[in-house]
């Protein structure tokens, strides 16, 4: 496969405003491990941002729960005004140091993060601020209306959902304009496709979290390295080429702590599946 390293993924409209290439990165594993504290190695950590931004990488996801806060504070330290770049964060679900994920959606709550993450990315606007994960002890309605106060309060220039249903976004749009989504979805795994069609519908863009959750999963992996053999590539990087060639609204976010590994990311921009490739791989049966 093309030793070219630079993102030729093709474009996507933000909110109709934002430009981006379509693989962008997701910063989660630039932190401690099992996403909690700071990295090792944090000179490493912004390395690996410079580089995603030297090959063309113009989106980038994080969240206020990485960490927690260490993600956004390592991208407010590493990218510079000069840095043409989409910054998408999140917040509405809790970190701790068990290892659980806590939804909280308590509007308050959002208000105050919103203030936290901005100081935290060094920025007076967050680009695309999204709700991690609806609350299932808050009105769901109260909390995107949290977002829409920020949003009209010019903290916020986009927002976004995460975790959400056809039914919760469609509730959503009716508060405020709904930029983005980002579920969990992947070629092993498409249970949220009914998601990813209503986004298609709308014009919304759909962020697939977990983008190569299944690569190694039995029924998957042999049809990946199929066509990855066609093509001198990897599971890996077939797994990308697929999100990007599924539907146009899709940003997939692959996220590493490794250079290398960012690289062989990128590298899945220059793939182009065939027909074949296109049949093989709708013909995985999903979880």
């Amino acid at each position: 496969m093309t030793k070219n390293l630079l993102n030729e993924s093709d474009t996507f409209d933000i909110g109709g405003e934002e430009t981006v290439h379509r693989l962008g990165f997701g910063a989660m594993r630039l932190t401690g491990e099992d996403i909690i504290g700071p990295p090792e190695d944090e000179e490493n950590a912004k390395r690996v941002i410079r580089r995603a931004i030297e090959l063309g990488v113009d989106f980038i996801d994080t969240a206020d729960s990485y960490g927690p806060g260490v993600s956004e504070r390592l991208l407010g330290e590493a990218l510079t005004d000069d840095d043409d770049v989409v910054v998408a964060t999140k917040a509405g679900l809790l970190r701790h140091r068990d290892g659980e994920w806590t939804p909280h959606g308590d509007p308050e709550y959002l208000h105050n993060q919103v203030l936290v993450s901005r100081d935290r990315l060094r920025t007076d606007r967050i680009d695309l601020y999204q709700f991690h994960r609806p609350d299932p002890d808050t009105d769901f309605e109260d909390s995107v209306h949290a977002f829409a106060e920020m949003k009209d309060a010019g903290q916020i220039e986009h927002v976004g959902l995460s975790n959400v249903t056809v039914e919760e976004l469609e509730t959503a749009m009716d508060i405020v304009d709904i930029a983005t989504v980002q579920n969990r979805y992947n070629v092993g795994n498409r249970e949220d496709e009914a998601v990813l069609n209503a986004c298609e519908s709308h014009g919304v863009g759909f962020i697939p979290w977990g983008p190569m959750y299944t690569v190694d999963d039995d029924g998957v992996a042999g049809v990946l390295d199929d066509v990855a053999e066609r093509h001198d590539a990897t599971r890996r990087q077939i797994a990308l080429a697929w999100l990007l060639d599924h539907s146009d609204v899709t940003l997939p976010i692959p996220g590493t702590s490794s250079v290398e590994h960012l690289e062989a990311n990128l590298a899945a921009t220059h793939v182009d599946l065939t027909d074949e490739d296109r049949a093989a791989l709708s013909g995985i049966d999903p979880q």
